[in-house]
């Protein structure tokens, strides 16, 4: 069976977003680990960035994924290619980095709630 070059594509996508949301969640998990050092988070953050990196670019159509990979792009710039980087710098950036992280989550969660359709209903009716 042959796959259709649509069916690839979406394939690719769903891979290329995965990698993007994992590369968040070890970044949150090495942020909020007080054991965690600038070299460790340097190497890990490198390791991500790399098989990042090796999967095929798409077209991202979500704020959520479109922000997330640029709020990526530019933590690995102020940290991986930075020589200043060290433990006093990872122990300062670290709340900041984590309400970034805590704000991009809200972000995509904002689509999970009920559909302003449905919130207009329970504003009006009567409780009572």
């Amino acid at each position: 069976m042959r796959y259709t070059q649509k069916q690839i594509d979406k394939f690719n996508r769903q891979k290329y977003i995965v990698e993007l949301e994992k590369i968040s969640k070890n970044l949150f998990r090495m942020f909020r680990d007080e054991n965690v050092t600038a070299e460790d988070f340097v190497t890990k953050f490198e390791q991500l960035k790399k098989k990042f990196d090796d999967k095929a670019e798409v077209q991202l159509e979500s704020e959520f994924h479109q922000q997330l990979k640029e709020y990526i792009l530019r933590l690995y710039q102020e940290t991986c290619l930075t020589d200043t980087f060290g433990d006093k710098t990872f122990s300062d950036m670290r709340e900041a980095e984590m309400s970034n992280l805590n704000r991009l989550q809200k972000l995509k969660n904002g689509t999970s709630y009920k559909k302003d359709k449905h919130k207009s209903k329970h504003r009006n009716e009567d409780w009572g």
